[in-house]
């Protein structure tokens, strides 16, 4: 079996020689990495870009929850004013749970067990 592996690899050497004189296969792993890194890098800079319009839509949220909580402080119902203030504090755990992540889309170093006291105060609401 070696010997026909091996007999198949100078074949397709052969045929990337006459393709290509000066690099063969070299030259098609070299434009493939070329375009494995050009890739890696359009995924990072999409990542990134999707990490900060979470955070975006995030701030978007907690401005929207702290002007409903202000109306309502104006208003005077504290029933309805406790349970916006719920949901910012809701809005706020998460968004510390979002900084946690790097643009990468990976936790960072040490951040595993913030993420689980964050889970834990987690506040729920009726």
């Amino acid at each position: 079996m070696q010997r026909a592996d091996a007999v198949s690899s100078m074949v397709y050497e052969a045929n990337a020689r006459l393709r290509d004189p000066v690099y063969g296969c070299a030259g098609t792993i070299c434009q493939l990495q070329k375009q494995i890194d050009e890739l890696q890098a359009e995924l990072a800079k999409t990542k990134a870009e999707a990490a900060n319009m979470q955070c975006l839509n995030s701030n978007l949220l907690t401005l929207v929850c702290m002007e409903m909580a202000n109306e309502v402080q104006e208003a005077g119902d504290p029933t309805v004013g406790s349970h916006i203030n719920a949901a910012l504090q809701q809005q706020q755990l998460l968004q510390q749970h979002h900084h946690l992540v790097d643009a990468s889309g990976f936790l960072e170093e040490g951040s595993l067990e913030q993420c689980s006291k964050l889970e834990n105060q987690t506040i729920y609401y009726y």
